[in-house]
């Protein structure tokens, strides 16, 4: 194989399975078609690890295992099963059919990541480097399947990779129905990594009014609703994605005169509840990224600060307040820092309850912490 050789010291955290080596530890020139294998050496000449290579990221290695690469062709297809084997040793398929298969470097299949919705699976690859690699990734797919059954699969951006181009399906998810539509744009429907946070929501929703801010197609007002909610109010941008939230109640039979849709942007719809003095007893606020790099950070901490300030006043006295992140490059004390602080801005107190993170399905391994990064605080407003 090509070698490539490193100019930083990173022996160790490599044999210990650290998955990426970015280009500015290797020794320049090195210049490999995406997906070619390498093997990486440490500056004294020794074989350190084995991955494949990415033409355009600052990743530039993606290691697929320490020191030389042992097994065949066949080292996909066995990771590949590996991986759903251990997703069907914790889930009852009977109520879950929808979940994360293969979880990138934590499932030793760096740059992929894999979601399964009933029989369709969808493909995000991370880099150029990773798309190439997985190039035959289809036919491996439905090979690797069983005992389940996967009749077709296309990549996050709707590409079929294999089978045909599926449309819109219904899965289940902890014995709810959601409509999705996999392959498309904004995870297809469902954010499959929220699933063990929208149960906690449901056993803490009953008698509550709840509110449901970045609320999508609905997933918490759901389970909320499921759980004996007195009411569900679902703030979204998208006007499509709120018309699916209303079809997702009705699929569950969950009575919609209890469940209020609101067309808003979250922070002006937060900011009219906070004038007239509306309050909920349990507020879930999940907003998208707001620190894709770390370059973004210090304008993330800021609008978290916002959003959390106003996230405490609309939150009853002695109320819930459930607090996300999905960046990883805003750590759990971050958010926690923000939350506490919005609080005692607004004269208030933030007790944590309980901090989560991702469902069984979205693993994070010691070697590789930028997996951690989903982060879900639940606290008491006093």
């Amino acid at each position: 194989m090509p070698e490539v050789t490193l100019r930083k010291p990173l022996d160790r955290a490599i044999r210990a399975g650290a998955p990426w080596i970015f280009r500015d530890a290797l020794e320049p020139g090195a210049k490999f078609r995406d997906g070619e294998l390498v093997t990486v050496r440490s500056a004294d000449g020794r074989p350190l690890a084995s991955g494949f290579w990415d033409a355009k990221s600052p990743i530039a290695v993606r290691v697929l295992e320490p020191g030389p690469l042992r097994h065949g062709a066949g080292e996909l297809a066995h990771r590949l099963r590996g991986a759903l084997a251990r997703r069907l040793a914790m889930l009852d398929t009977a109520r879950t059919n929808a979940f994360r298969w293969a979880h990138g470097e934590a499932d030793r299949l760096p740059g992929l990541h894999l979601d399964l919705y009933d029989g369709v699976a969808v493909a995000r690859f991370d880099g150029s480097g990773a798309r190439a690699f997985y190039g035959g990734l289809g036919k491996v797919l439905t090979a690797s399947a069983k005992p389940l059954r996967v009749h077709s699969a296309v990549d996050r951006e709707g590409h079929v990779i294999c089978g045909d181009a599926p449309g819109t399906i219904t899965v289940r998810e902890n014995g709810l129905q959601f409509e999705v539509s996999p392959g498309r744009a904004s995870k297809g429907g469902l954010f499959l990594d929220q699933r063990e946070n929208r149960e906690r929501v449901e056993a803490m929703a009953r008698g509550k009014s709840v509110l449901n801010l970045f609320g999508y197609t609905g997933g918490f007002s759901l389970y909320a609703a499921r759980g004996g909610a007195a009411s569900t109010d679902t703030v979204d941008v998208s006007k499509p994605a709120l018309a699916a939230a209303k079809r997702n109640f009705t699929l569950n039979r969950l009575p919609l005169d209890r469940a209020v849709f609101h067309a808003a942007d979250a922070f002006g719809f937060l900011e009219a509840a906070a004038a007239r003095g509306q309050r909920w007893d349990l507020v879930v606020s999940d907003p998208p990224s707001f620190a894709p790099s770390k370059a973004s950070l210090p304008a993330a901490q800021r609008a978290y600060f916002r959003l959390h300030r106003l996230d405490v006043s609309v939150t009853a006295p002695g109320g819930i307040l459930c607090a996300a992140s999905c960046s990883s490059h805003v750590r759990r004390e971050d958010l926690l820092g923000s939350v506490a602080d919005a609080a005692r801005a607004c004269g208030r107190r933030f007790e944590l309850l309980d901090m989560r993170g991702a469902g069984c399905d979205h693993p994070v391994i010691a070697a590789f912490p930028e997996g951690d990064y989903l982060k879900f605080a639940i606290g008491r407003v006093r």
